[in-house]
């Protein structure tokens, strides 16, 4: 690992439009500001040496450190112990709210619980990627941090002016920042690090930084209590609530795929993406883990989003479609692909990439996730309007001319396009759900050419799409080669779940998908997909064979995959995109993908426990 924590041993903080991952040795090791997507201030998650960092951690070198958040919150607490005492880093951002704003504050608060400890304090930004150079200016009350584009990065200290001998600055090495705290039991000091500060640095009063963090506290407890969810596994539902929370820009009401971008699917491997996106596939999924849950306002919002997406390029003749597969929070779809060559990479996995070449790859399954979300909120109360149903028949008038041709599928491939069986469903999909909202609502449609390229979907799918020697779904036309993605044939609809033939599908991607419970997306070997190299189990596949095992009645089995599951989160209930051999976590982190089909299979294995 050459020095770099694992990926698992990080928790997360945020503001609602950005966010900071913490390691448990008390490093803020990647931020970006002002937003997700945005070039990173702190960054050595992907080069411990030019990435920057904010480093808190006990002057002595031996000691075991706990992580936790406080409860029903995403404020982290990290605990030091030594034999010399005992002590804590908390950390927050205070919610911004849902205007956009370039103002963010990190909160490092500092304390000792037991005994004498010494701190030692480092903050190394890195502005633009590590792109940019800075200076560093110190005054009485602070320290700022400039770079040459004119971003600062402003320190303002937690203390009382009596206490200012309990801070020394040791040094200015070149434009770094190191400090050195020492504290006796019951003490407590810090740190504000805020970026597009209005003002010079300034110290913070304790009773100042108290206000900070119960109003925190009060927003994250007063969120959390609108959840209606009471059953199995609530802890870990909710901790996923909160995560899927600060995963979402409130200006918008978007879902980011992920807080990171570059970490490996494998180690040393090329796999390294951006999620900084949001992925119509992935939001839309959304919708059901939150109106699961009672979270009617997140949803609202993000059906609001979507149907802006649907609206503004409704009616398009482009190869893609009408629908891009992901855009920026804000609704842009500019997410051109570099490589940073100045970065090593997570443990040396590069390349590091920001932006998303897939970003322009024909997906067809997000027309019926799309359909599918904007009903299932329509059945929860929410209205669409008439511009946005004019918009979605345009959608479908042009899937109906072209749903039946190669694209690239769900997961992204680069080894060129291929019929699909997955994007044929969701195609299905797409034109069923239509066909429902056009009914229930009175709506003008094209109600019967629907319905004829409805059919003709579902029949091609039987068809071409089902292997006699596999006794299986399989991934493409004409190959023989199984896709975790069509475990949600039944979950759709296109199958019940009962059908001999879906059995059949699901004991065949058992016996070749799934190792001790986990479950691969496909065999890279089998279907290359234009990539080098191999990936660990993804853990989205797991979840939705948990569901798609508990909707064919498998409860029994169905529980055991979910606890062993349960038992590759980490230490705060997070997961990321995969799990290796080794049960370390792959991929960006924490992935809302994971989250949301944990969320899922929860609500579906429950309700299948309480009625066998």
């Amino acid at each position: 690992m050459n020095g770099y924590p694992l990926i698992e041993n990080h928790g997360l903080i945020g503001d609602l439009q950005t966010a900071a991952l913490i390691s448990t040795d008390g490093v803020v090791d990647w931020f970006c500001s002002p937003r997700f997507d945005s070039p990173s201030v702190f960054g050595a998650l992907l080069d411990k040496v030019n990435g920057g960092h904010c480093t808190v951690r006990p002057e002595q070198q031996t000691y075991a450190t706990k992580q936790l958040y406080l409860p029903d919150t995403a404020i982290l607490v990290t605990r030091f112990m030594t034999e010399a005492g005992a002590g804590e880093v908390v950390d927050f951002m205070p919610v911004t709210g849902t205007n956009v704003t370039t103002r963010h504050r990190l909160v490092r608060l500092i304390r000792c619980v037991r005994g004498t400890m010494t701190f030692q304090v480092e903050i190394a930004p890195r502005f633009d990627y590590g792109r940019r150079k800075h200076d560093l200016h110190i005054t009485e009350n602070g320290a700022v941090f400039a770079a040459e584009d004119g971003t600062e990065l402003t320190v303002h200290p937690i203390r009382e002016p009596e206490d200012q001998r309990l801070l020394d600055v040791l040094t200015d090495q070149g434009a770094d920042l190191n400090l050195s705290l020492t504290l006796q039991a019951g003490q407590q000091r810090g740190l504000v690090l805020e970026m597009g500060a209005e003002g010079p640095p300034d110290e913070v009063r304790q009773d100042a930084y108290h206000r900070l963090f119960d109003e925190t506290v009060t927003f994250w407890r007063s969120w959390l209590a609108q959840s209606r969810y009471t059953g199995r596994w609530r802890e870990m539902v909710e901790r996923s609530a909160i995560t899927l929370k600060l995963m979402t820009f409130a200006p918008s009401g978007a879902v980011v795929a992920a807080p990171t971008t570059a970490l490996p699917e494998q180690l040393g491997g090329e796999r390294n993406w951006d999620y900084r996106f949001t992925w119509i596939r992935d939001a839309s999924f959304s919708v059901y883990a939150l109106l699961g849950l009672g979270f009617t306002q997140e949803a609202r919002a993000f059906i609001v989003w979507l149907t802006d997406r649907v609206k503004e390029q409704a009616g398009s003749s482009g190869s893609t479609g009408p629908l891009n597969i992901m855009y920026r929070v804000d609704g842009s779809s500019e997410l051109d692909e570099q490589i940073l060559d100045h970065w090593q990479g997570y443990a040396g996995s590069a390349p590091v990439r920001i932006g998303n070449g897939a970003a322009t790859q024909l997906q067809l399954d997000i027309y019926g996730e799309a359909l599918d979300s904007i009903c299932f909120a329509h059945q929860h109360g929410f209205q669409v309007g008439y511009r946005g149903w004019t918009a979605m028949r345009a959608n479908l008038d042009w899937l109906a001319d072209h749903w039946d041709q190669a694209e690239e599928g769900i997961w992204e491939t680069r080894g060129g396009r291929q019929d699909f069986a997955y994007g044929r469903v969701m195609s299905w999909v797409a034109f069923d759900r239509a066909l429902r909202l056009a009914e229930a609502k009175g709506w003008p449609s094209a109600a019967e050419r629907w319905q004829t390229e409805r059919d003709a979907v579902y029949e091609q799918v039987m068809e071409k799409g089902w292997s006699e020697k596999r006794e299986a779904f399989v991934q493409h036309y004409g190959s023989d080669v199984l896709d975790s993605s069509l475990l949600r044939m039944a979950t759709v609809g296109f199958l019940s779940p009962e059908d001999p033939i879906w059995s059949s599908t699901l004991d065949a991607i058992e016996r070749e998908l799934v190792s001790d419970s986990l479950v691969y997306r496909y065999n890279p070997e089998a279907s290359p997909d234009g990539l080098r190299g191999s990936e660990g189990t993804f853990s989205l596949c797991t979840f939705m064979y948990v569901d798609a095992l508990a909707r064919a009645g498998r409860t029994d089995k169905a529980r055991l995959v979910f606890e062993k599951m349960m038992g590759y989160a980490n230490h705060l209930g997070l997961y990321s995109e995969e799990i290796d051999l080794t049960g370390r976590q792959l991929g960006n982190f924490p992935q809302a993908f994971t989250h949301l089909a944990l969320i899922d299979a929860t609500l579906t294995l429950d309700k299948a426990l309480d009625g066998r």
